[in-house]
């Protein structure tokens, strides 16, 4: 049987592509994302009484991920890409219905012209992601003090020191007065290494790029340190 579904609206993110955005929300606090409602789907009034939360759930689709198909086992970053677990201990994408769930922050509610947006922090989201639904984060339901987390208990810690080139610096102060939490954005994601796990013990001084707002972020890894090369323009 199915059960079809319309998105409800689209996320507006810096990430513009799966390489370097987050793998779980509220790791990156500077960035911020809108969720822009499609029309039909939120009139005003449908967001009365949300100001009143301080996070919401998002429940969206992994539509880079949609024809991919799946498998039951998955290599989690988080074990270093070496190791298989079961797809439904994961949060991989490669899921049988490609569903995400990320609780953020929700910064302010824009009712204009008939039609709500919401600003929101820590998205671990590309840019265009459908989103399918919006719940209130429940504090006294949704944070459970005695839970295990498996072989993610405990959250990320900093894996590499992000420096710039005196040319990156350059390139930062040229963008600074249009991109104000550019250089914090940078930071807050490279910190977490990007890298796929294979390649983290790779000490060949490869050149990276991601895709930030407007950006292209030039980078390269050498030992512990992220090293921004260049800040150029996005094609």
């Amino acid at each position: 049987m199915n059960y079809p579904l319309d998105p409800i609206a689209v996320i507006r993110s810096p990430y513009r592509e799966k390489f370097a955005t987050p793998r779980q929300p509220g790791l990156t606090p500077s960035v911020r994302a809108i969720v822009e409602f499609y029309p039909g789907f939120c009139p005003p009034e449908a967001v009365r009484g949300l100001e009143g939360f301080s996070h919401i759930w998002l429940l969206f689709l992994f539509h880079q991920n949609w024809q991919k198909g799946w498998q039951p086992t998955v290599r989690p970053p988080r074990l270093g890409g070496n190791k298989r677990v079961g797809v439904y201990a994961s949060r991989s994408p490669f899921r049988p219905n490609p569903i995400g769930l990320s609780a953020v922050k929700l910064l302010g509610i824009d009712c204009t012209e008939g039609r709500a947006t919401l600003e929101i922090e820590g998205a671990d989201l590309i840019d265009g992601t459908p989103v399918l639904d919006i719940k209130p984060y429940l504090p006294y339901g949704d944070s459970i003090a005695d839970a295990r987390g498996g072989f993610a208990e405990k959250a990320p810690g900093e894996q590499l020191v992000v420096e710039f080139s005196p040319e990156a610096m350059i390139d930062l102060q040229h963008y600074q007065a249009v991109s104000p939490r550019l250089k914090m954005m940078i930071c807050e994601t490279l910190v977490l290494d990007p890298r796929p796990a294979y390649q983290r013990n790779d000490n060949s001084q490869r050149e990276y790029g991601m895709l930030l707002e407007a950006y292209n972020v030039r980078w390269q890894v050498r030992e512990n340190v992220a090293l921004v090369t260049r800040i150029l323009p996005a094609e």
